[in-house]
């Protein structure tokens, strides 16, 4: 046996068919090399078991006290769409075949409380966080003091015609003269806030509109 030859031997062979892989523990004899590439491993087992390389997937590999020889494991997948739904994420993100979705600090901790909340299954099923109870009807506050009129309109992004409808009302009672001063967007919730300067007589008894023609 020369210095560079590798020699790949297995053993433990069994078939799962229940999910529908062949699994083996492999030797690795290595003389005169540290280690050797799993990409280099995958190709040798592909070669012996007839198998594409893309459906290995070997791992767990640790070179033997003295060098020359590893052992680790290897799977073998009938198809790559098995071991896609099989094998763990980070084992296909080492192989291309998954991209981890990049969270912030605070979107990865309100995950994992609102994983804390459910059992089983369930948590695997944790996405996005849902709304907030009690903010599904939209809400109507309207302020009146001796100078001014002040509404609040909170909506779900669902009731665009809600929130049109109370503001078209507010500014018929303001008989069209008071135009709204602020209009701010956060995340999927409206809040409109409306300041509207007039006489509290008037906001309550209009005038009736300008006839302008002739």
């Amino acid at each position: 046996m020369s210095a560079s030859t590798v020699t790949v031997k297995t053993r433990k062979y069994m078939t799962n068919r229940l999910l529908g892989r062949k699994q083996m523990v492999v030797d690795v004899l290595h003389p005169g090399k540290p280690s050797v590439k799993k990409t280099e491993i995958r190709e040798k087992l592909s070669k012996m078991f007839k198998s594409k390389p893309e459906n290995i997937f070997a791992f767990g590999f640790q070179t033997q006290f003295g060098g020359g020889k590893s052992t680790g494991f290897a799977l073998i997948y009938d198809t790559l769409d098995i071991a896609k739904k099989f094998e763990p994420k980070y084992r296909l993100q080492r192989h291309g075949l998954f991209e981890k979705k990049t969270q912030t600090r605070k979107q990865r901790k309100e995950k994992k409380n609102r994983m804390k909340k459910v059992r089983g299954t369930k948590k695997t099923k944790v996405g996005a966080a849902a709304a907030k109870k009690g903010r599904n009807k939209p809400l109507f506050f309207l302020y009146i003091s001796g100078s001014m009129v002040m509404g609040f309109f909170f909506s779900c992004s669902g009731d665009c015609q809600t929130i049109l409808f109370s503001i078209l009302q507010l500014y018929l009672v303001c008989c069209m003269y008071y135009p709204f001063h602020q209009l701010k967007i956060q995340a999927n919730v409206f809040v409109l806030l409306c300041f509207i300067f007039c006489n509290y007589n008037d906001a309550l008894n209009p005038p009736p509109p300008t006839n302008k023609t002739k």
